[in-house]
């Protein structure tokens, strides 16, 4: 897929004040510094789009990008919040989950996974919870230039292997790195089909 044109268009504090819900939209969600930014900006060929940081929990309110004047990049805070307090924490949970459950054009959440490390509790258990709502979701294994291809594909056969403990099907997966933009055919692909299947007038509404 070309990417001709994406520019940020709002940031919302609840799904009630998003955009008017006409397009498809990806949603972005990981842990604090797993390299969101820098994948959605890989992805839609702008470094300048989302702003990237050393600083985890940069991100607390949900941020639209349109593409290509036709479907919606969705940036949401991290899970496994920064520093910040209880009331707060709650908030944006609550933020978050209303997004995920509610919103009517919402096609897929890729779930962004640190393939530098072993298999973390809290993205599991994210994965699970969005099992539990139904909704469809992928995984992305970021940072895969920052260790040795060894130690990368044994934490993501690890990952999987976790959730086999669980889960009937897995989800698909895809194995990236913003810096190589490796991985990054497979999901603008994966988008597309996507695309095609909002469009089709017989989609369940």
């Amino acid at each position: 897929m070309q990417i001709n044109s994406s520019e940020y268009i709002i940031s919302s504090p609840d799904y009630l004040q998003c955009p008017k819900a006409d397009k498809p939209e990806y949603a972005f969600i990981g842990r604090s510094n797993v390299g969101k930014s820098s994948l959605i900006n890989m992805l839609c060929n702008n470094e300048k789009l989302a702003k990237t940081s050393g600083t985890p929990g940069k991100t607390q309110l949900i941020n639209h990008f349109l593409i290509n004047r036709q479907w919606y990049v969705v940036d949401l805070p991290g899970y496994g919040f920064a520093k910040v307090s209880q009331s707060q924490r709650k908030k944006w949970e609550k933020m978050i989950e209303d997004y995920l459950r509610k919103r009517e054009t919402l096609m897929n959440v890729f779930i962004l996974i640190d393939s530098r490390h072993a298999p973390q509790k809290i993205d599991l258990e994210f994965v699970d919870q969005l099992g539990k709502w139904q909704i469809p979701f992928s995984i992305v294994f970021t940072k895969s230039d920052k260790e040795n291809q060894r130690t990368v594909s044994a934490n993501v056969k690890s990952f999987l292997n976790k959730m086999r403990e669980t889960w009937q099907f897995l989800p698909e997966h895809f194995v990236t790195s913003a810096v190589k933009k490796t991985g990054r055919d497979k999901i603008m692909l994966r988008i597309a089909e996507m695309n095609k299947e909002f469009e089709q007038p017989n989609r369940d509404e």
